[in-house]
């Protein structure tokens, strides 16, 4: 069962993200603060809830949250500053998108640089412990997944409708036939054998 509150404060935001593995499109995050009373039943982690699930809460979540936001940072700030800074700088800039300034921050996972001056704490699974970061979970995922199903009826050889952009057998062979788009992040691995040296 989720808690609503990690703190006793009454404006506490949740954050997470979505897309830090992939090797095509956005690293996505959302920020949300829940009302005091807020109460739902299928709310979890978005990786433990089906894509239905998920587009069924994404609605309720913005109708009844206190206050929400997200964003995208795109393929190249990843190239340029990295996965997590640009992890970090999405959950930066999806808390400054909404309407009201949060007293405390709570975070999925374990890494986190300070916003402005308010106290944040990471904590771990948090998106399966906590109502507020299990809803931004779902709204990070949801705003990518409409994001990749956007970009996939440009380069559909990819199949970014299904696989979102991770390293999938399918994405991988792809690559290997028609190369790496606009979208790809140049800083990843595209493909396994990148690693091997040419002696």
């Amino acid at each position: 069962m989720l808690k609503l509150k990690y703190t006793k404060h009454k404006l506490e935001c949740g954050t997470d993200e979505a897309g830090r593995g992939c090797l095509a499109g956005p690293v996505t995050a959302a920020a949300v603060i829940l009302k005091p009373r807020f109460k739902n039943a299928i709310l979890n982690d978005s990786k433990q809830i089906s894509e239905k699930k998920r587009d069924l809460l994404r609605p309720i979540i913005e109708e009844q949250a206190l206050c929400f936001g997200f964003s995208h940072v795109y393929e190249d700030t990843i190239d340029e500053i990295n996965i997590l800074n640009a992890s970090i700088l999405a959950m930066h800039n999806a808390i400054k998108a909404m309407t009201k300034t949060p007293e405390f921050i709570i975070v999925d996972g374990n890494r986190f640089k300070p916003y402005t001056d308010i106290p944040s704490e990471t904590i771990i699974k948090g998106d399966g412990k906590y109502m507020s970061i299990a809803a931004a979970s779902v709204l990070a995922k949801t705003y990518r997944d409409e994001y990749m199903n956007k970009i996939h009826e440009e380069f559909p050889m990819y199949n970014w409708k299904q696989n979102k952009g991770y390293p999938t057998k399918q994405h991988r062979e792809a690559i290997r036939k028609y190369g790496a788009t606009k979208y790809h992040r140049k800083s990843f691995r595209l493909l396994p054998e990148q690693l091997k040296l040419e002696l």
